[in-house]
């Protein structure tokens, strides 16, 4: 049975992974996360001293919702990164405005205490 919610996938409490443990915990094969790494940019292993690719739980993470995006609903790679990418610039929308809403009501705050 597919998941059909990554996120229901139980990621392990480590902070780095090998690509062979990301392969077993994504159900996919390990060219398939190097290659996915060239095509999304959010998904940046660093190296280990030997050269192999470390993996921490953010960029697991994002690879099951890559795969869920291309093998559920049926993105292409480069609607995924779209789709990815606007996600990420609504986040960046939703703190400026409430980075601007905190002045607004630190300034009430202070009308308040001055009266």
């Amino acid at each position: 049975m597919r998941n059909k919610m990554p996120y229901l996938i139980k990621i392990p409490d480590k902070l780095y992974f090998k690509i062979g443990e990301v392969s077993k915990i994504s159900g996919l094969p390990s060219h398939v996360l190097r290659f996915w790494e060239s095509e999304f940019k959010k998904i940046k292993p660093r190296r280990t001293s030997s050269g192999q690719r470390s993996y921490t739980q953010k960029d697991v993470a994002m690879i099951l919702q890559i795969k869920h995006l291309l093998h559920e609903k049926k993105f292409t790679i480069e609607g995924a990164r779209k789709y990815l990418s606007s996600r990420t610039r609504l986040k960046s929308d939703d703190n400026d405005f409430l980075e601007e809403l905190k002045t607004e009501l630190a300034n009430m705050r202070d009308l308040l205490d001055s009266n």
